[in-house]
């Protein structure tokens, strides 16, 4: 069976559902607080130029979900799954971005929870990419049982990303 990138999935508070060319305007008016960059490796996202780069590279990756409130049936974020590798059996999720108004609360951990659910069907073992700035980010995927094993180089062979994983065997415990 081969990993499906860009399934629906849907929780009493997230739904997630593949991304789609005309999601650009809703996506970006959540995109365009320069505060949901300021510890991202890229703080200028929220510029239009960078998120229009970060949109067409999210469309053409075949894995990037949109993210919305189950109430409101607002935009509210996005994710992805990303680098499925069958004999690892692990896959990325990643690049995901939240409205501040749903910041703290239960929705990214409903929505990493059905990603991961879905992830289990296939893998497992999960991996998060994870700036060493962001602590928000750090924090986020500790809260749902990510454990840091370690970093990752970048292009220049800079260890630029901290490595989260979770197992879908410590993701059945909790």
């Amino acid at each position: 069976m081969s990993f499906d990138y860009q399934p629906v999935l849907k929780g009493d508070l997230v739904e997630l559902r593949p991304l789609r060319p005309e999601d650009y305007d809703d996506l970006y008016a959540v995109a365009a607080d320069p505060l949901i960059w300021e510890q991202h490796p890229v703080k200028n996202r929220h510029e239009e130029g960078r998120f229009q780069v970060f949109f067409r590279e999210a469309l053409a990756s075949g894995g990037a979900l949109l993210a919305i409130d189950t109430k409101t049936q607002r935009v509210i974020g996005s994710s992805r799954f990303h680098g499925y590798d069958k004999e690892e059996s692990e896959v990325e999720i990643g690049w995901t971005f939240l409205a501040r108004s749903h910041w703290g609360g239960m929705y990214n951990g409903q929505m990493k929870a059905l990603m991961l659910r879905h992830a289990f069907r296939f893998v497992n073992c999960v991996v998060f990419l994870v700036g060493p700035q962001n602590l928000r980010s750090q924090r986020a995927v500790e809260k749902i049982g990510a454990v840091r094993v370690g970093s990752r180089p970048d292009a220049e062979g800079r260890d630029s990303y901290y490595v989260y994983q979770i197992a879908a065997s410590a993701f059945a415990q909790r």
